[in-house]
C-alpha cells in the first residue's frame, strides 16, 4: 500500500489528509500489513544465495503468507552486522551475483562509525531514498497539523553532504544522507511539502562543512522573514552552526550589507552560488547587527527568534545521543518548540513522530509497517547478576511487532528490502503504547556496553545520566559543559573511568572536584558499585580539555569520510587517535574521592 501521491487544487492540506489516512490505514492492520511487507521482501529476494544458504529449493510463492512468516523466523538466523558483513563486502569489491538482492545493488551508505567505532557499509537502493521521501512528508503532514506554514516558505537546513567515492568494484559510496540530498526525491520533497531550503545543491554538497555552515547561515538570514522553521539531521549540527555563527556574525552583516561573499569561502562553485542569489542590503544588515549586538549581551539566548520571527519550531533528531545538546539548543531557540525529528537508521527508517507537540524527552515513534519487516528481541534487565561482564540484559524469543506488550523493553531487529535478513540492529526501545495496530516506541539507548573494566556495565544512557548530574553544579558558577566523552582504561592497575569534558567558562578547581565526585557517585550500576568499594575499579578521572578540542574530533572523522549532517560525538572511544588528541589537549586532571 502506498500513499496517494497527487496534490488536489486544494493544496498541501489536501495531501496531508492523503498520507495521514494511508498511514492511518496501514497502522490500523500492521500484523497483516507486516507479513505482506515480508513477503514482498522475500519475493523480490527469491534466489539470493544468503536466502538459498537458509530455504534450500522450498517455493516459497506457495506458501501463505501466515505460512511464510513462520517458516521465515524459524530457519533464517538472527544476525549481526559482523555476519552479513562478508557479502557486503563482495558486492562492494565488485560481485555482481545475487548475493543480497535481486536488484543489483549500486550505491552503499557509510554508517557514522560513532558508534561502534568504525564505519560500516549498508546497502542503499532507490526503495531508501523513496522511504526517506514518504516518512519525511507523512512527518510534515503531523507537523503542520500543530504548527501550520506557509506553503511557498523556506526552511533554514544545516544539511551537508560529504565526499562520495568508489569501492573497489566500482560501486558509489557516502553516506545515506549525502545519497539522500543528491536524489530525485530530496527535489521532490520540497515540492511536495512546499517548503524550499534557503541553500543551492552547491552550498550543500560543498564538502567543507564550515564553508557550508557559513553559506547557510548566511542565505537563512538573507531568506530570513521567509524561513519557517530551522532543522537538520541531528540537534548536534544546529548547536555547531550557531557555536560558528558567535564568531562570524559581523562577517556575515558585512556580506549581506555589501551583496558580497567572505574571503573564508574558498570553493568557486559555491562563491558562485551564493553570490547568484544574494544582493546588497544594508536595512537588512543593520537589523540583523542590532539583534546581535544585544543578543551577545545576553549569551546569545533566544537568539533563534530573534532572528527569525516567522520560524515556527525548531527540528532534529534530539533523542538518544543528542540529548546532552537540548540544554544548549533550548538556550538558543527560547522559547521556540523543539520537535523531535523520526526515528531512523542506516539500515532503515523505523518510527514516525506521530505528535509534535510532546517536548524531546517525551516523544514516541510510530512503527512504519511498509517500510521493514520488524521482530522485537524482549530485554529483562538482570538484577544484581555479577557473573559476567558481558551480558547487559536476560534475552526471550523474538516476537512479531502485532505481538509487543506495553512498558517491556525490545531489541529491534529488521529485515529489509535493500538486503538484510533478521539484522539486529543494537537499540533498545520501550513500547510507550500503539497508534491503531502499530507499537509507538520510546528509544532508551544502544544496547553495547560502552564503559566495562570488570564486571560493571554501563550504557551510553547510564553515561549521560551521570554526566548531567556531574554538570548541574557547573550551571550554578555561570559556566557550561560543551561536550563530552568516556575511555576505560583497563592499561594501568586498577581500571578505572576516564571521563573528557570541555567546558565554555571559568570554574574553580574545588568545584570541578566536587564535579569528578559526584559522577563517580552518580553510577548506579550494582557491579560498579561494588567494584568501586573493593577497590577493583579504581576512582573515576575527570579531565578537562581546551577549548575547541571536540572540534578536533569532529575533524577526524570528517576527514575519514563521515558527513556533519550524521556525526555524533563518541561517547566512549577506545580509538587511539582520537585518545592521543584529548590527551594533548588535557588541561587539568581530577580523581574522584567518593569511595575514600
Amino acid at each position: 500500500m502506498e500513499p496517494a501521491q497527487a496534490v488536489t487544487s486544494n493544496g498541501i492540506g489536501s495531501y496531508d489528509y492523503d498520507i495521514i489516512s494511508w498511514f492511518n490505514s496501514i497502522s490500523e492492520n500492521a500484523a497483516v500489513v507486516q507479513r505482506e511487507t515480508l513477503g514482498r521482501i522475500l519475493e523480490l529476494n527469491y534466489g539470493v544465495e544468503y536466502l538459498k544458504k537458509w530455504f534450500g529449493d522450498i517455493k516459497i510463492q506457495e506458501k501463505d503468507v501466515c505460512a511464510l512468516e513462520s517458516l521465515y523466523t524459524s530457519l533464517v538466523p538472527l544476525a549481526s552486522h559482523a555476519d552479513l558483513e562478508p557479502f557486503i563486502q563482495r558486492i562492494a569489491d565488485g560481485d555482481t551475483a545475487p548475493i543480497l538482492t535481486q536488484q543489483p545493488i549500486t550505491t552503499l551508505s557509510l554508517s557514522s562509525g560513532t558508534t561502534e567505532g568504525r564505519q560500516k557499509f549498508v546497502p542503499f537502493t532507490r526503495h531508501s531514498s523513496q522511504t526517506t521521501l514518504q516518512i519525511f512528508r507523512l512527518a510534515a503532514a503531523y507537523r503542520s497539523r500543530v504548527y501550520p506554514t506557509r506553503a511557498g516558505g523556506r526552511i533554514l537546513e544545516f544539511i551537508y553532504s560529504s565526499k562520495q567515492f568508489k569501492t573497489k568494484g566500482g560501486l558509489t559510496a557516502g553516506t545515506a544522507t549525502t545519497h539522500y540530498f543528491a536524489s530525485e526525491e530530496f527535489k521532490i520533497k520540497q515540492e511536495k511539502t512546499k517548503s524550499f531550503t534557503c541553500s543551492p545543491q552547491e552550498v550543500i554538497s560543498g564538502g567543507d562543512y564550515k564553508q557550508t555552515t557559513y553559506c547557510h547561515l548566511l542565505l537563512g538570514l538573507f531568506f530570513c522573514d521567509q524561513v519557517e522553521f530551522i532543522t537538520s539531521t541531528f540537534a548536534y549540527s544546529i548547536v555547531q552552526a550557531f557555536a560558528s555563527f558567535e564568531e562570524h556574525w559581523k562577517e556575515i552583516c558585512n556580506d549581506i550589507k555589501e551583496g558580497t561573499l567572505s574571503t573564508r569561502i574558498t570553493l568557486p562553485t559555491m562563491r558562485k552560488a551564493v553570490l547568484d542569489i544574494i544582493s546588497p542590503d544594508p536595512s537588512l544588515a543593520s537589523q540583523i547587527e542590532a539583534i546581535c549586538e544585544e543578543s551577545q549581551a545576553s549569551d546569545w539566548n533566544s537568539l533563534i527568534p530573534k532572528l527569525w520571527s516567522n520560524a515556527k519550531y525548531v527540528y532534529s533528531i534530539m533523542t538518544g545521543s543528542m540529548q546532552p545538546y537540548l540544554k544548549k539548543l533550548r538556550h538558543y531557540a527560547g522559547s521556540l518548540p523543539l520537535v523531535s525529528a523520526d526515528y531512523g537508521s542506516t539500515e532503515s527508517w523505523i518510527g514516525v513522530n506521530l505528535d509534535p507537540s510532546l517536548p524531546p524527552e517525551d516523544v514516541t515513534f510510530a512503527v512504519m509497517p511498509t517500510f521493514s519487516y520488524f521482530e522485537f528481541i524482549p530485554l529483562y534487565r538482570q538484577n544484581q547478576d555479577l557473573t559476567s561482564g558481558t551480558v547487559d540484559f536476560i534475552e526471550d524469543e523474538p516476537v512479531p511487532l502485532s505481538q509487543v506488550k506495553v512498558g517491556q523493553e525490545y531489541e529491534i531487529v529488521l529485515t529489509t528490502f535493500t538486503g538484510l535478513y533478521r539484522c539486529r540492529l543494537g537499540d533498545v526501545v520501550e513500547v510507550a503504547g500503539f497508534h491503531n495496530g502499530t507499537p509507538k516506541l520510546n528509544f532508551i539507548c544502544r544496547r553495547k556496553l560502552i564503559l566495562t573494566v570488570n564486571i560493571d556495565k554501563n550504557t551510553e544512557k547510564d553515561l549521560q545520566l551521570v554526566v548531567e548530574r556531574g554538570s548541574q553544579l557547573l550551571s550554578k558558577y555561570g559556566a557550561e559543559l560543551v561536550d563530552f566523552t568516556s575511555h576505560a582504561d583497563v592499561l594501568h592497575q586498577p581500571g578505572h573511568y576516564i571521563i573528557y569534558w570541555e567546558i565554555k567558562g571559568e570554574v574553580e578547581e574545588r568545584v570541578l572536584g566536587e564535579c569528578c565526585c559526584e559522577m563517580d557517585a552518580s553510577f548506579v550500576d550494582h557491579g560498579y558499585v561494588v567494584s568501586r568499594r573493593t577497590n577493583s575499579i579504581g576512582p573515576l578521572e575527570l579531565c578537562i580539555v581546551e577549548r575547541g578540542t571536540f572540534k578536533k574530533i569532529l575533524d577526524y572523522f570528517i576527514g575519514n569520510g563521515a558527513a556533519l549532517s550524521q556525526f555524533k560525538t563518541p561517547r566512549c572511544t577506545s580509538n587511539q587517535m582520537l585518545l592521543r588528541t584529548l590527551n594533548l589537549c588535557i588541561i587539568k586532571r581530577f580523581r574522584s574521592t567518593a569511595y575514600v
